[in-house]
């Protein structure tokens, strides 16, 4: 982590890598996400997919990361682009929503910049999440629903209300 903060205004895409790592967002679904689905005011973003738990979930802006978010929604908007990531099209120079197959070569490139171990994937920032919300005990609803996992528990799914800022504090249990 401390390699990725030292270059993230350095190296291409390591942005992503620390979003991923605050947030839990699935490669895929972080590479989808509009900037019509980011509010910086009240601090989440929406998006997600796979399942009916990780479609359309509002998810926590950590603190670490809203700076980052910012930076790129500013971007964005400047070339009146819709996405938060993306790349430009090989041929034709294009901005272009960024999906994963770019995102996997950046991720690689990553690696091999920072001399990180070439085992990671570019996966690890949502199981890193997951590792670090357990490591500083955020509430494990607050995690499966962060990450968009099936809550199976009756009485959690059918007959507790979380009010949003639940979600928010325990989010910023992660340091």
């Amino acid at each position: 982590m401390e390699k990725l903060w030292a270059n993230v205004d350095k190296i291409e895409m390591v942005d992503f890598v620390l979003i991923q790592c605050y947030s839990g967002w699935r490669p895929a679904e972080l590479c989808e996400i509009k900037l019509e689905n980011i509010n910086l005011k009240d601090n989440w973003f929406r998006g997600g997919s796979k399942t009916d738990s990780g479609k359309n979930r509002k998810v926590p802006i950590h603190p670490k990361i809203k700076k980052l978010i910012e930076k790129r929604c500013k971007e964005a908007k400047k070339m009146n682009f819709n996405y938060l990531f993306w790349i430009e099209a090989y041929r034709s120079g294009d901005i272009i929503p960024l999906n994963y197959k770019p995102l996997n070569d950046r991720f690689r490139k990553i690696v091999n910049e920072l001399k990180l171990d070439e085992r990671h994937r570019a996966h690890d920032g949502r199981k890193h999440f997951v590792t670090q919300a357990k490591k500083y005990g955020v509430d494990e609803f607050a995690i499966k629903y962060i990450v968009g996992h099936t809550i199976t528990d009756i009485t959690e799914k059918i007959y507790t209300e979380r009010p949003f800022e639940w979600l928010q504090s325990e989010i910023e249990k992660i340091e």
